[in-house]
């Protein structure tokens, strides 16, 4: 632990980074290029080993369609919330992929480089399209708050030393493979990185709510999909301090706290109007006479 905490000291120096979105300072070794060029080879890798669903026909079609949908109305919203910021350079590399894969894992997450994956089992808990917008929502920031990077940097300056990417590919592929799986997929073992953990998952919440509300989703449907996620587990969590995403408990009421903030960003898509019988036969007598 020692030593671990006088290199994170001496690696802040030259890896410190500030996080324009969040505000908050990380711990960030690595370029976003080579974390990126990473994600894009492990992403091709994941997909050519599990078995993503094709919108062949009736329900499977539907499930990637709305993946997609939601993928396509999040990501340019998020674009154009950068640019506003003048911050559009952050998102340089980013070539946004959504991909349905059949699984029974209650997950979704989201690669640097806008590589998102939804597992099947996550749709029999969100239900529906505005839940499905917040996870993402949700799993988006992590890439863009480079939680990811922040986490394997702590990662790497316990396990390995904080080398270099290159040479930890180099000389211990499968130990820098598996920082970056678990740096964006499940989490880490009780220990030092713990807080962090946490501490993401309520930053990824309070910007993915705003994220979705951008592209036109109701923020308020967090509430009851968080709920539901809630039951779906029937109790069976661990003890908030041994586990790395908050209690359900928890989430809810930090997300009820943020809702009048993501409510600023959300304007609902408007409907058109039926076209009623009586506009056509107005038409038609306007013709007419």
């Amino acid at each position: 632990m020692k030593k671990f905490l006088i290199a994170c000291s001496c690696f802040l120096a030259v890896g410190g980074a500030h996080n324009a979105i969040t505000g908050r300072n990380q711990l960030i070794l690595y370029p976003e290029s080579e974390i990126q060029n990473m994600a894009a080879e492990q992403y091709k890798e994941f997909l050519g080993t599990n078995k993503v669903v094709n919108a062949s026909s009736g329900t499977a079609k539907a499930d990637v369609e709305m993946v997609r949908r939601v993928g396509q109305r999040i990501s340019p919203a998020i674009t154009a919330y950068y640019t506003s910021q003048v911050l559009g350079k952050l998102l340089d590399g980013y070539n946004w992929e959504y991909n349905l894969v059949d699984s029974k894992d209650v997950n979704a997450w989201c690669m640097p480089g806008g590589k998102i994956v939804v597992y099947t089992d996550l749709l029999r808990i969100t239900q529906n399209e505005t839940a499905l917008a917040v996870v993402l929502g949700h799993e988006i920031t992590h890439a863009l708050a480079q939680h990811g990077n922040e986490r394997m940097s702590q990662g790497m300056v316990q396990q390995l030393g904080g080398v270099a990417l290159s040479v930890a590919l180099a000389n211990k592929p499968a130990e820098t493979q598996g920082l970056f799986m678990n740096a964006y997929g499940i989490g880490s073992n009780v220990g030092v990185l713990l807080p962090f953990s946490r501490k993401h998952e309520l930053e990824a919440d309070r910007f993915g709510l705003r994220f979705a509300a951008m592209a036109g989703y109701d923020p308020r449907e967090a509430i009851p999909f968080w709920q539901r996620m809630s039951k779906a587990s029937g109790g069976n969590k661990p003890p908030e301090i041994l586990s790395t995403h908050p209690l359900d408990e928890t989430r809810i009421a930090k997300l009820q706290e943020e809702m009048p903030d993501a409510l600023k960003y959300y304007k609902p898509e408007k409907k058109a109007r039926p076209f009623s019988v009586a506009c056509m036969m107005g038409i038609i007598f306007f013709f007419c006479a």
